[in-house]
């Protein structure tokens, strides 16, 4: 593992001081480390959100609404499933 120096403005660590007493974090490190992991696993689900709207109104083909509901039904389970596999 390697360190990693970082600089705060002293109201955001008062805040930093708050939450770790608030939540049971034991240190700064353990909440900083905590806080970065949250961010890199939103971003990643940012990207495949992203990825996945690229294929809207992708398909010629006509559909009714209840094929439409049971399509975007099937898509949102497997895209929660594997959202699960690599975030859990």
């Amino acid at each position: 593992m390697e360190t990693v120096s970082v600089k705060f403005q002293e109201d955001v660590l008062s805040r930093i001081d708050k939450s770790i007493a608030g939540h049971n974090f034991n240190s700064r490190t353990e909440f900083i480390r905590e806080a970065v992991r949250d961010k890199l696993s939103e971003l990643s689900k940012e990207d495949l959100i992203q990825e996945f709207l690229k294929f809207k109104g992708k398909a010629k083909k006509k559909t009714t609404y209840e094929e439409n509901m049971k399509t975007k039904e099937e898509a949102s389970k497997e895209l929660m499933a594997e959202l699960e596999k690599r975030f859990n």
